[in-house]
């Protein structure tokens, strides 16, 4: 971009604001303690709104029993509190599907860094914001400066309280206004003195601990500096957005210039300074140019050391890339409102200052109100300069041979060309061969080939021949040409192979992300995460390289590659330090620099999910250092969504472990209870009257007893089944039946309860044999039959059949009862389902089991490799069909008749 075009808005910048859109606005009452009234000014504000005819709806507020503040409250409509059961205790909590249900225009939540109560949609409040904000409905929130998550250590060194309630800095920073609500600390102990905070004696308390005038004072500070700052990157993003060139001097903000040269940590640590004295932050950038040639080891060894020391310092560090150094370095600084900049103060040679190409000149000039900080090294051997040093190329003897050879073959084409030529058609051949060795092998061939050029061309063809001396002025303007061109096709030759080898390296880091990207999406648990991430992390270091994880409280090595590396005491301890601080440590590091390994932690979004470790026995290529850190904190993010999915899958086991425990217990309550008044009622009614009852009213009670123990004994027998199949303990035994035979004593078993029902039987003269246990099957087919007695009426029939197909023996159960909705046909197999008629309350429960029945069937018939289904309703509207299919043998068996 040019001084003169207009500037754009920046792409980022608009694409935050476009996905604000739909979004409602978040306003945040930020105070330094508790009391100083930002629940009072919300609620103020929020009935100044009320009276501007704004739909306002006071989610929640904590008035704490100030008398002041509940009074505020008074006209304005207040939503009820959801209960939440929890640990035998019902706490009230914010309605968040009431709110959203009512979506007011504006809607009031105090506490902003409230924990939820276990059980809700989520554990902290302020994501029950976001997803307000999501449904496009304005919300007044307030917050503590001591919830706030970067503060958290720095609050506790001041008051010694170690705060568990935290809102990430991001929450703040996305706030569309932020209002301090301020007064001096002696007037907040004042309020604190009146009970106007806090009931007597817990005043006193805190009057004596976190009230302390001196630890009021600090979070005061702390909470105007973080406003400030948030005020700042909101200005920053409202000139990106417009489009408006910096710098704004309403906050300061400082980069920092380095090179590969040897003042590179000079410069970190004067910028360091200068932050500290002017309390700005501070950034740490570095040029890259497309045409600049490869850097030295040495370069790239002091470049690396002093980004690092920059971010050990509490600097930002980003690398820019452009081939105008100075319109790269000022377009940033525009962007991101810079208004200081420290570069080195070098030497400038002296065609650098007379053509204007020096960059501290280059800045001065267009700096555009910028102050620039010049810095000079102490050391002599320090020049401190911006531009990086070219590593020095080894010679290409290849090259040379071929200059010589093109040379031989211009002058050959030139000697047979000579008689039919002038002078100056002859010299193309040799501006030819120029070119060629330009473009084939560079800069200095191309110079080489140029002098050998212009030797031959002037000795052999140019008169007076076989002689060095020039013999026409105008030759000297072709020999001009000759070097002309071979500076200007190898310089260019240089360039393009410096930017091919740069598009190189850059995609190959492309590829190795993408490649470690479709690698661990395809993890689904932890250790396999580590593993890729290990394997990704070795192929970019060129190392071996290891994954810990932490396990029950200790850091604990899950996996390694190429092989698994055993990890030294040293080596350990720095491993544990990353863990513990959230700090590289090892290698290149301030902490066990000696131990040959560098460890960094893995952080996520919800943060430090463990650490990776790569072997680094020599320098690191910052490219290669850049590529193995973006691995990593994809790892991160990976393994952290590992760690969620499996603590879904746990949580959901734990629903379904609920779900079936309360099913069970409501089970036995009704189950057990039932037929043991029955049991106790009979037993009784025998034991005090049963010499004056008559014999058929004996009998029926005694019927009765029998009827409901032998229901007692099924109900235990398919409980312990149950268990049986859920613990895994069920063992089956196979051997060859019919069966016919399997269902004629299922059948025999159940006829007693027909009562006035009807069975037939529909089985084939002959019936191929199964391999089943006839044990189980018979089980499963009593389950099925007593379920469609139970649920079929009085005087209806009841058909069993057998039949075969191609490839199984199939049994048919069907029944006259009501039928299964479809919408509950998938579900009947279910644990503790039972469907429910209009009939059932006139009918009792006598006939009813607990639900069990079908899914024992269920998982008995599968325990043998068959299969079972349901169907219905049948004719009518009516009816069951259960079918089960067993695959059979080739052997036969044939009824005797």
């Amino acid at each position: 971009m040019t001084p003169d075009e207009p500037s754009r808005p920046d792409p980022d910048a608009l694409l935050a604001q476009a996905k604000k859109q739909g979004r409602g606005r978040l306003k945040v009452y930020l105070g330094m303690a508790p009391g100083v009234g930002k629940t009072y000014e919300m609620l103020t504000v929020g009935k100044r709104r009320l009276e501007e005819g704004v739909d306002v709806v006071v989610g929640v507020v904590e008035t704490h029993g100030r008398k002041d503040t509940e009074a505020l409250t008074q006209g304005l409509r207040v939503m009820g509190r959801h209960p939440i059961d929890y640990r035998g205790r019902q706490l009230m909590e914010f309605d968040l599907d009431a709110a959203l249900a009512l979506k007011p225009k504006l809607l009031l939540v105090d506490e902003y860094a409230h924990t939820n109560a276990p059980g809700s949609r989520h554990p902290k409040r302020w994501q029950d914001v976001e997803e307000l904000l999501g449904a496009g409905i304005d919300v007044h929130t307030t917050l503590n400066i001591q919830h706030l998550e970067s503060l958290v250590d720095v609050v506790w060194k001041i008051t010694g309280v170690r705060v568990r309630e935290t809102v990430p800095d991001s929450a703040l920073s996305a706030a569309d206004e932020i209002e301090v609500v301020d007064v001096t600390p002696d007037e907040l102990r004042e309020r604190l003195s009146a009970g106007k905070v806090y009931v007597p004696e817990t005043a006193r308390q805190a009057a004596a601990n976190f009230f302390k005038p001196e630890n009021l004072t600090a979070l005061r500070e702390l909470a105007l500096r973080r406003v400030a700052q948030t005020v700042d990157d909101q200005l920053v993003g409202a000139m990106r957005q417009k489009g408006i060139e910096g710098p704004w001097a309403a906050g300061e903000r400082i980069l920092v210039l380095i090179g590969g040269d040897a003042a590179a940590s000079s410069l970190v640590r004067a910028g360091r300074r200068l932050a500290d004295l002017i309390d700005a932050p501070w950034i740490v950038a570095h040029v890259e140019r497309p045409n600049q040639p490869v850097r030295a080891a040495a370069s790239v060894r002091r470049l690396t050391d002093a980004l690092k020391l920059a971010e050990q310092l509490g600097g930002s560090t980003v690398v820019l890339t452009g081939d105008d150094l100075p319109e790269a370095v000022l377009a940033y600084a525009g962007r991101n409102n810079i208004t200081q900049i420290v570069i080195g103060k070098s030497k400038e040679k002296f065609w650098r200052l007379m053509t204007g190409r020096s960059l501290a000149q280059a800045l001065l000039k267009r700096s555009g109100g910028a102050a620039l900080h010049f810095v000079s090294a102490g050391a002599p051997d320090a020049e401190l300069k911006v531009e990086t040093e070219p590593v020095k190329r080894p010679l290409r003897w290849a090259g040379y041979v071929g200059v010589v050879v093109l040379a031989v073959a211009a002058n050959g084409l030139a000697y047979l060309l000579d008689r039919y030529s002038t002078g100056a058609d002859l010299a193309m051949i040799f501006l030819a061969s120029v070119l060629v060795s330009g473009l084939a092998w560079g800069l200095r061939p191309a110079l080489v080939a140029a002098a050998v050029s212009i030797l031959t061309y002037n000795f052999f063809f140019l008169e007076p021949r076989f002689s060095f001396v020039i013999g026409h002025a105008g030759d000297v303007f072709t020999f001009i040409i000759f070097i002309a061109v071979a500076a200007v096709t190898g310089w260019l030759t240089g360039r393009v192979r410096d930017q091919a080898q740069l598009s190189s390296r850059r995609a190959a880091a492309v590829t190795a992300l993408l490649a470690a990207s479709r690698r661990l999406s395809t993890a689904t648990t932890d250790q396999e995460t580590a593993q890729a991430l290990a394997e990704q992390a070795s192929a970019a270091a060129n190392g071996r390289a290891v994954v810990l994880l932490p396990k029950d409280g200790e850091l604990v090595q899950v996996a390694g590659a190429p092989t698994t590396a055993l990890l030294t005491a040293g080596a350990m301890a720095a491993a544990r330090w990353a863990w513990e601080k959230g700090e590289p440590a090892g290698t290149g590091t301030g902490t066990l620099p000696q131990v040959g390994w560098i460890f960094r932690p893995l952080v996520g979004l919800r943060g430090r999910a463990g650490v990776a470790g790569v072997e680094t026995p020599g320098d690191v290529d910052a490219d290669e250092e850049r590529l193995v850190a973006a691995l990593l904190d994809q790892g991160a993010v990976v393994l952290e969504r590992a760690e969620l999915a499996a603590a879904t899958v746990e949580n959901e086991t734990l629903r379904r472990s609920d779900k079936l425990r309360a099913a069970l217990l409501n089970s036995i309550s009704h189950d057990l209870r039932t037929p043991l008044a029955t049991v106790m009622g009979s037993t009784t009614t025998l034991i005090d009257y049963g010499k004056t009852l008559k014999p058929e009213v004996r009998a029926d009670l005694l019927i009765s007893i029998r009827e409901e123990a032998e229901r007692l004994n099924r109900y235990v027998g398919d409980l312990l089944d149950m268990t049986r199949l859920e613990g895994g303990a069920l063992k089956t035994k196979s051997e060859w039946a019919d069966v016919r035979d399997v269902l004629g004593a299922a059948i025999g078993r159940v006829e007693r309860r027909l009562e006035t029902r009807k069975l037939t039987r529909d089985f084939p003269a002959e019936l191929t044999l199964v391999q089943i246990d006839p044990g189980l099957l018979e089980q499963a087919i009593v389950n099925i039959l007593e379920n469609a007695i139970a649920y079929s009426p009085d005087g209806s029939l009841i058909e069993v059949a057998a039949y075969e197909d191609r490839g199984n023996v199939v049994i048919s159960i069907e029944d006259e009862g009501p039928g299964i909705p479809q919408a509950d046909i998938e579900r009947i197999f279910e644990k503790f389902r039972r469907l429910e008629e209009p009939s059932d309350r006139n009918r009792g429960d006598r006939h009813k089991g607990a639900g069990l029945g079908l899914s024992i069937a269920k998982g008995f018939i599968e325990a043998m490799n068959g299969r079972i289904a349901a169907a219905s309703p049948l004719a009518n509207g009516r009816g069951t069909r259960i079918l089960i299919s067993l695959p059979k043998s080739t052997k036969t068996h044939h009824l005797l008749l």
